[in-house]
């Protein structure tokens, strides 16, 4: 069978890949396909189906910006409304065409003479002049290696996992993690369960929410002037900004854990269960996650705080000072695989196996771009997270920045551009410096720090740093090589 080729092949449906498919339509570029294993588009909006998912940043700036939605329910959307905002997205940018659904990317390698990337996918290969990997850091679930999990009796799954035929009522549930997903699900089902048991190694920092519906007349009047629905995204983006100030202030830390506080007091009253469930650790080193009802719903009779999981047996799960507890169904609220994620052992350049040059230490040039993997762009790659806004402002920055590439590829007939060592070095030490003196270099253990310990996952300064630094494509920090041969036509999309 012939291969077919495009110029720009995307990988993964989620907001990374269908927003960096709007924008390339927006450019007039029509030859790319995105990949994407699961027979619908969506990602972590798709397969967090858990009751309660919901997302921690306002609706309005929780959106890509060349499709904005004024008709949003409540202040922060539920999992259903941004699925669907996706799939509105595909259907009224044309983007539809575009997908190949159910299609899993075994592999891609680059060709350094013919300098294309040749993907294997479980259904025909293909070749494209440039790779976009926007499958996250939020797709492969994390479980814990529990003693005796093999034989736990009843249903065990993930939050990301989630079976929607699953009935909890009257059952015993387990639940192992208490980070963003736990804090949602747990208020969500607590009513309906004979008992939870929530087990902790480590309290959440927990904001309250706020979280309200969005009435007719205040939707339709956003949908009526569209410069009402910037004001309001532009507040929320400097409402946020002014937040991240205590991630990177010592001196202002003391004002969101204050924040904390005031918000435990006011919902639990026991002090037993208070100091419990009071972070040991500086405001932020850890995710802060927002919630009006986690409290609340920990404070019930029918619920149990344990320590850590130590062991599981058949009917049961044990903490770590050898109480057993009975349960009937095992959750894991235990987050993802954020830097050893599946999919960068597949992606192969003139270095080698990108997961054999991280090899657990990600790093990448504008955390976009990886010396030694040319025409590869990496969505929401190393550094590029956030701890205090939405991070499609993040993924929209680096998508800039590849429209700038592939511009800057036109203009000069490039085949190829790829970061200079150099270049990618200064940026990474550039991070680090930043990175120092911030509450996520402060000593706790979170999923923000590599196996070095070094914080290779959110970007330690503002959204409008990020995007200043990031939005441009600087052809000098590239190296660039032209094209010499022919290569192949990279055809338009047919369904």
């Amino acid at each position: 069978m012939p291969v077919s080729h495009v110029r720009v092949a995307i990988v993964g449906a989620g907001f990374g890949g269908i927003g960096t498919a709007a924008r390339l339509l927006d450019e007039g570029i029509d030859s790319f396909v995105v990949f994407e294993t699961g027979e619908q588009i969506g990602g972590v909006w798709r397969d967090n189906v858990y009751p309660g998912a919901a997302c921690d940043v306002e609706s309005h700036l929780y959106e890509l910006r060349g499709t904005p939605n004024p008709d949003w329910s409540r202040w922060f959307a539920r999992q259903p409304e941004i699925w669907a905002y996706l799939q509105r997205v595909v259907a009224e940018r044309g983007i539809g065409r575009h997908l190949r659904l159910a299609h899993t990317v075994e592999h891609a390698t680059w060709d350094d003479a013919a300098a294309v990337w040749r993907i294997e996918t479980d259904r025909g290969d293909w070749t494209a002049d440039v790779l976009v990997s926007a499958v996250g850091v939020l797709a492969e679930p994390r479980i814990p290696r529990i003693p005796g999990l093999d034989t736990f009796d009843g249903p065990a799954l993930h939050t990301a996992r989630w079976d929607p035929d699953l009935d909890l009522g009257r059952q015993r549930v387990a639940v192992i993690g208490t980070g963003a997903s736990a804090v949602q699900f747990v208020p969500a089902v607590q009513p309906d369960v004979e008992r939870l048991t929530l087990f902790m190694r480590t309290p959440p920092t927990l904001l309250a929410r706020r979280d309200r519906p969005l009435g007719h007349g205040w939707r339709q009047r956003l949908g009526r002037w569209p410069a009402a629905k910037q004001a309001v995204r532009a507040a929320l983006y400097g409402v946020h900004e002014a937040q991240g100030l205590p991630f990177r202030a010592p001196e202002l830390a003391g004002v969101g854990a204050w924040l904390a506080r005031r918000h435990l007091r006011a919902q639990v009253a026991d002090p037993a269960l208070r100091r419990r469930l009071t972070p040991g650790y500086r405001f932020g080193c850890k995710r802060v996650l927002l919630s009006d009802d986690f409290y609340p719903a920990v404070t019930q009779p029918n619920v149990t705080l344990a320590g850590g999981a130590a062991e599981i047996r058949p009917d049961a799960v044990v903490e770590a000072d050898g109480t057993a507890h009975p349960a009937d169904v095992l959750v894991f609220a235990t987050g993802f695989h954020v830097h050893d994620f599946p999919f960068i052992d597949r992606i192969v350049g003139h270095s080698g196996r990108l997961s054999e040059v991280w090899r657990g230490a990600p790093t990448a040039h504008v955390g976009t771009t990886v010396a030694g993997f040319p025409n590869l762009f990496l969505i929401q790659g190393p550094n590029t997270g956030l701890g205090h806004s939405s991070v499609i402002l993040m993924m929209e920055a680096q998508i800039d920045h590849l429209v700038g590439a592939l511009a800057a590829m036109d203009a000069h007939g490039l085949a190829s551009v790829e970061p200079r060592p150099q270049a990618q070095a200064a940026f990474v030490a550039e991070v680090d410096r930043l990175s120092e003196g911030t509450t996520w270099t402060s000593g706790c253990d979170s999923w923000y720090l590599d196996e070095s310990g070094r914080n290779a996952a959110i970007w330690p300064g503002s959204v409008g740093a990020f995007r200043r630094r990031v939005a441009p494509f600087v052809p000098s920090e590239y190296v660039a090589r032209r094209a010499t041969e022919a290569r192949p036509a990279a055809a338009a999309v047919t369904p």
